[in-house]
């Protein structure tokens, strides 16, 4: 039956079906060649979305969609470019520390991506980065919004895994750090390469200045992460929180969208939640079927039949994940990985937060890593370059990534 799910399956993705339905579709042929009750598959999907954790990823992303909307995230741009834009290259820098700035709020790669890449790379651009570059800078800055919590996938592989979100979030931070860190090393090596230029002067002035201009956006983070590390309240209740308070924040404070915008960004943010929620429902009856014929299991003593070493078992869960990142959007792949791979870390005694911190990163930098590069997407409509030219950019960056990834990986104690 595993050989069946998984040659449908593909067979389904490769026809262009989408990837929902694919999920959907091949795990109805399972359960039609077994002669089950077909009745299954909507019972199961109801039941997988039926889940108080769940509420919170819906709005998070209606969260993230309400600030990106306003200029919070030029806000937050100024603010960075006030700390670093002293220093060589300090627009690139600005661009990383701006998307980290942005990723605290967003919980998402893409928008992340869109929302300091629209603002930045037109001023990037006029002062002489290569727009490739600065595209591709972004794209990859954009990784780090579902590494730095909130994290949309975060809460997804934690429904799956069941394991707190509150641990995961919690370890998060570093990592993301990490990426950010690497990058904006690199940003500096090209900018003194290409002689990119110095921006203002150090000014503690000007920094207190746009922190005050841009507080309401970086209080998002300390509320939402606060309430949850405290016990103040549940993730899925900080995710309620975050929309009230960027409502308030969006309409009285900045008054950056009137309400006719508030009508079209829940909308548009609902058609979202709509296909993020379908997929979540079509993938329970694929991990029911996956747990009713023991597949995970079976794939589990097909792989330890060889090796039982936690690190060589870790190098090949990172391989596979990054090439399913290749080719798979973040939230199938992590849907579809998760339930395979977990018998084998627990019967490692690898730690589940752990492996979760590891998967979601090896599944961001798939947003960057072509033909399914999300991110590159974006940062190709914002300047209208093509996607070659940006991968012939991103290649340098992309390996930078991993090497966080891989010191994730094989370094827990740094993390744990």
């Amino acid at each position: 039956m595993g050989w069946i799910l998984f040659f449908s399956l593909f067979a389904l993705i490769l026809t262009g079906m989408p990837i929902a339905l694919a999920i959907g579709f091949s795990s109805l042929v399972v359960l039609a060649l077994n002669d089950l009750n077909l009745v299954l598959l909507p019972q199961r999907m109801f039941v997988g979305t039926d889940s108080f954790p769940m509420i919170a990823i819906p709005f998070f992303i209606l969260a993230g969609d309400l600030l990106a909307k306003g200029n919070v995230s030029k806000r937050l741009v100024d603010f960075a470019d006030a700390c670093v834009g002293w220093i060589r290259g300090g627009l690139a820098l600005v661009a990383v520390l701006g998307s980290m700035f942005f990723a605290a709020i967003s919980g998402s790669s893409a928008a992340t991506t869109a929302a300091i890449g629209t603002p930045l790379i037109p001023e990037m651009k006029q002062k002489g980065y290569q727009v490739p570059f600065a595209a591709a800078l972004i794209a990859a800055s954009g990784t780090i919004g579902v590494i730095i919590p909130p994290s949309v996938p975060m809460i997804l592989y934690a429904i799956i895994a069941d394991v707190s979100v509150a641990q995961l979030f919690l370890n998060g931070f570093l990592p993301g750090v990490l990426m950010g860190g690497i990058l904006m090393l690199y940003s500096v090596y090209v900018a003194k390469k290409k002689n990119y230029p110095i921006g203002g002067k150090f000014s503690l002035r000007n920094i207190f200045a746009h922190f005050k201009i841009a507080f309401f956006g970086l209080l998002t983070p300390v509320i939402i992460l606060g309430g949850i590390f405290s016990g103040f309240f549940t993730p899925s209740e900080s995710a309620v929180i975050a929309v009230d308070y960027a409502i308030f924040v969006a309409l009285f404070v900045y008054r950056d969208i009137n309400l006719k915008q508030l009508y079209e960004v829940i909308v548009n943010s609902g058609i979202t939640m709509a296909m993020i929620m379908f997929l979540i429902a079509t993938s329970q009856i694929f991990s029911w079927v996956l747990a009713n014929w023991s597949i995970p299991s079976d794939i589990a003593h097909f792989l330890l039949s060889f090796t039982e070493n936690p690190l060589l078992i870790l190098l090949l869960i990172n391989v596979v994940v990054l090439i399913a990142g290749i080719f798979m959007e973040t939230a199938s792949a992590l849907i579809i990985l998760t339930p395979v791979f977990l018998p084998i870390v627990e019967q490692l005694g690898i730690n589940l937060i752990h492996f979760g911190i590891v998967i979601v990163m090896g599944l961001a930098i798939g947003m960057i890593t072509p033909p399914v590069a999300i991110n590159l997407y974006v940062a190709s409509s914002i300047t209208g370059e093509s996607l070659e030219s940006l991968s012939k950019q991103i290649l340098p960056m992309l390996l930078l990534l991993v090497s966080v990834l891989l010191m994730t990986t094989f370094v827990p104690l740094l993390f744990y």
